[in-house]
């Protein structure tokens, strides 16, 4: 299945994990602790069929709490959808915010990825919805390799959860740890850069 297809058939948890999962590939853009979005994670695992929604609130709002740096001026593009991710997040169980928050978070998590790639300049303009997802991942001769490698990320997530339900949360911490390593290097890269033109 598609990416699309994934999001619209996951679960209140597959949605959550999906969400969470983008955000904690993003976290370096948001000077935030590896450890920050333990919590949230662990409240995925509870039991209920989207985790343990009161550990979850509670949760975010130590995530959000632990995360608010002031905004700066002149923040980029990919600085700001990580912020507002993180702002996004649902603290109840609604599964049509859900749904609206994992879908938001998988397009701009592509986005961060494709404006972060060295190997492409990132200057597109942003856009919203399906639209933007089919945009930042073909057609394939023109694909931003991370960006590539996010999109496969967010299916591996998807499909962990949609094959094992609670159990695959392991896993998806998994994936999404990969993730943010290598996103992590791309932003000490980018800084070095920015350094030595300075």
């Amino acid at each position: 299945m598609s990416l699309v297809e994934l999001i619209v058939r996951a679960d209140d948890r597959g949605l959550r994990a999906s969400g969470l999962a983008c955000l904690d590939r993003c976290l370096p853009l948001l000077d935030g602790d590896d450890e920050v979005l333990r919590p949230l994670w662990a409240a995925l695992a509870g039991t209920g069929p989207a985790g343990d929604g009161h550990a979850w609130a509670q949760a975010l709002g130590r995530a959000r709490d632990s995360l608010a740096g002031p905004a700066a001026t002149g923040e980029d593009e990919a600085v700001l959808l990580a912020r507002r991710m993180l702002a996004a997040a649902p603290a109840d169980r609604t599964g049509v915010e859900l749904r609206a928050w994992a879908d938001a978070c998988s397009v701009a998590s592509l986005r961060i990825h494709r404006i972060l790639d060295p190997a492409l300049p990132g200057s597109a303009p942003s856009r919203a919805g399906t639209a933007a997802r089919a945009v930042e991942t073909a057609p394939a001769g023109d694909a931003s390799p991370l960006a590539a490698g996010e999109l496969r990320r967010q299916i591996a997530v998807l499909e962990l959860l949609a094959g094992h339900g609670a159990a695959g949360l392991r896993g998806a911490v998994d994936v999404s740890t990969e993730g943010r390593r290598i996103l992590r290097a791309v932003v000490s890269r980018r800084a070095r850069g920015a350094r030595g033109r300075s």
